[in-house]
């Protein structure tokens, strides 16, 4: 069998936390099936005479907190002789971002598997892909005037508020009617009403944690990550303090992913991290899902190997 060549397209690896980190997970499973592994990051990567190369590096991985990976001086490399590659960049959802998708989708033009899809990267924003599925999500405005969202705010009485491009539970708040400084916040975040922002109504099954369920394929993982707000605090994001429990699938949250998984089969998003509060999405994340080496820890599991096994289906299928 010929040896699969794996790109990852990832911010550096002297960075990450490997306990914590998805994309290293996936990295030790294919090391472990004896997949050559590149790294490189977006700067890496340039198009000259029909080809998309990169200056990658031939990437050694270990389950270890102190020396996790070794590599190879970095050399130029025609991507299109990689087998598949995983776009594994951490928000900001920003303009380079975009311009790696354009680079990524002539990959896939010469028959190179990228996961997550480009396009759909380019569609899926991880706060208004929701919008897709209004019976699975809470009442939810978006509006960049302070005029609706103060209407919206006295409706429901107490609503969360976030950006649409940011990440890690920065610049989210939590407002209720009668507050002092919802002007001022609103203007901040709205940057005076120039950008558009999320409202959705709070959920106070905060209190039980912000679910991360893991989908392949469509197919979820029988056990979800839930993300407990630190003490006094509302966010279920693990950079902003919560704890993360596994817990197994309820029906409603099977009910959920059935909902949304023919149109991530759909649109080739493969590797997708759906949030639930309660009984509803509040998120679709595509770009760089994480919690799985949470999972895999406290279930004794191998998420990553089961999302290697769907990349060798296709692989085997082209």
């Amino acid at each position: 069998m010929k040896r699969i060549r794996l790109g990852v397209l990832m911010d550096d690896i002297s960075n990450i936390k490997p306990n914590k980190d998805s994309s290293f997970a996936m990295m030790l499973e294919a090391q472990a099936r004896g997949w050559e592994i590149h790294t490189f990051d977006s700067p890496d990567m340039y198009y000259s005479d029909g080809k998309v190369f990169a200056s990658t590096r031939i990437t050694e991985v270990q389950d270890s907190e102190i020396s996790w990976f070794s590599s190879k001086p970095s050399s130029v490399v025609n991507l299109s002789t990689l087998d598949v590659v995983f776009m594994r960049k951490d928000p900001p959802f920003d303009m380079d971002y975009i311009y790696s998708t354009y680079l990524l989708e002539q990959l896939e033009s010469e028959g190179v598997l990228v996961i997550n899809k480009p396009s759909s990267l380019r569609d899926a924003n991880e706060k208004l892909f929701a919008l897709n599925f209004p019976e699975c999500i809470p009442k939810t405005l978006v509006s960049s005037k302070i005029r609706e969202l103060n209407n919206f705010i006295d409706s429901l009485r107490t609503v969360v508020v976030k950006p649409l491009d940011g990440m890690g539970g920065t610049d989210i708040f939590k407002l209720s009617k009668g507050d002092n400084d919802i002007d001022d916040i609103l203007k901040r975040i709205t940057n005076n009403e120039s950008r558009y922002i999320m409202a959705q109504e709070f959920l106070p099954e905060i209190k039980d944690g912000d679910k991360r369920i893991l989908l392949i394929n469509g197919n979820p993982v029988d056990h979800a990550l839930a993300r407990l707000p630190a003490e006094g605090s509302f966010k279920g994001n693990l950079a902003a303090g919560a704890k993360g429990v596994g817990q197994p699938l309820s029906d409603r949250d099977r009910y959920l992913c059935t909902q949304i998984a023919p149109t991530l089969i759909d649109k080739g998003l493969i590797f997708v991290g759906l949030d639930v509060i309660g009984d509803f999405i509040t998120e679709i994340n595509v770009t760089s899902p994480t919690c799985i080496r949470e999972l895999d820890k406290q279930y004794g599991i191998n998420i990553s190997s089961s999302l290697l096994d769907e990349v060798e289906r296709r692989l085997a299928l082209s």
